[in-house]
């Protein structure tokens, strides 16, 4: 049954039990309405016990067995498994591990939420799947959450890539908003307003792009794509795109406020730390990207300079997701056999 908790030898997982290459029992992938099945090999769907009682949801696709990959997904998304991601890791024996970030989808809300928040609930995610050491990578809105994971899980976290990630708010150096569109300048700075205006705000927006089609994705999304990100809008990443944003929206905004005022506050952890720790890190950002624009990728490769950093003049937002996941995997996996 949907909700029911299942253990990790009952789904076939990562448990000391599985046999490498044994099919999952867990949900099989269904089509809500209007919604296209984008993963069509092994998925397992379950909700977790958390932090503090809440709930997490959880969707685990790719190679059974193989070695996890925590994404971390952007703001507002929801859990959709994009085909050709889970295919790239599947193809290099990894497992892809996604959880709803509270607020999101099943997942209970958790008003007040920092970005350190993300370590604690990736490992209560880990330590319910018997899964060990794991690689993370984050995207836009994921990429904070990825940083905090190598912050605060070094001794389990074996690398992190940072794709498209904002910077902290406020950062010294930084003009946080230049080069954004419109919409996300808007956004942020009601955010800084506080929940109230921002709650408002993302209730008045949620309706519609909730109700996004992948015909009408790139319209809606109005002045936040430049032409190198239009051009990877089409067909199933269109697809995927729209219907992870109806999934991230479906339970209301409470998840999409949330990440917002994270992203805004005090993270929860120091960047100098991560600097000096141990886990190996790289950086993804595009020069034409107006949701997040490349100056904040600039300012973390400053402050992380242990980092492999990859500042991608001709690159957007959605590029880095659509085209380029192949080679941020290659260098995660590089990353972890020079650590050895």
């Amino acid at each position: 049954m949907p909700g029911q908790r299942r253990g990790p030898r009952e789904l076939g997982l990562f448990g000391a039990g599985l046999m490498a290459g044994s099919a999952g029992r867990g949900w099989p992938v269904t089509a809500g309405p209007g919604r296209s099945t984008l993963c069509r090999m092994t998925e397992q769907r379950l909700i977790v016990p958390g932090p503090g009682g809440r709930e997490l949801e959880v969707v685990v696709a790719g190679r059974p067995g193989g070695r996890p990959l925590v994404f971390h997904n952007g703001t507002p998304g929801g859990l959709v498994v994009y085909r050709p991601i889970a295919d790239q890791l599947a193809d290099r024996g990894l497992a892809l591990v996604m959880y709803a970030r509270p607020g999101y989808g099943r997942s209970t809300p958790q008003p007040g939420r920092t970005v350190a928040d993300a370590a604690a609930d990736t490992a209560a995610v880990l330590d319910h799947l018997e899964a060990g050491p794991f690689l993370t990578a984050g995207w836009s809105g994921g990429g904070p959450h990825a940083l905090a994971c190598a912050a605060l899980l070094p001794d389990r976290c074996l690398a992190a890539a940072s794709m498209a990630g904002v910077a902290p708010y406020g950062a010294a150096g930084l003009d946080w908003l230049a080069g954004m569109g419109q919409e996300n300048i808007q956004e942020f700075r009601t955010a800084v307003a506080g929940p109230a205006p921002l709650e408002a705000m993302l209730s008045q927006l949620a309706p519609a792009l909730r109700g996004l089609t992948a015909e009408q994705i790139a319209a809606g999304m109005g002045g936040l794509l430049s032409d190198a990100d239009k051009s990877v809008l089409t067909g199933g990443f269109a697809v995927y795109l729209a219907e992870s944003m109806q999934a991230g929206l479906e339970a209301g905004i409470a998840g999409w406020r949330d990440d917002d005022l994270a992203f805004v506050a005090d993270w929860g952890f120091s960047l100098a730390a991560l600097a000096s720790g141990p886990v190996p890190l790289s950086i993804w950002q595009g020069g034409q990207d107006l949701m997040v624009p490349g100056a904040h990728g600039a300012w973390l490769a400053g402050q992380l300079p242990g980092a492999r950093t990859h500042l991608l003049p001709a690159a957007g937002h959605l590029t880095l997701a659509a085209a380029t996941f192949g080679e941020i995997l290659d260098e995660l996996l590089d990353m972890v056999t020079a650590q050895r």
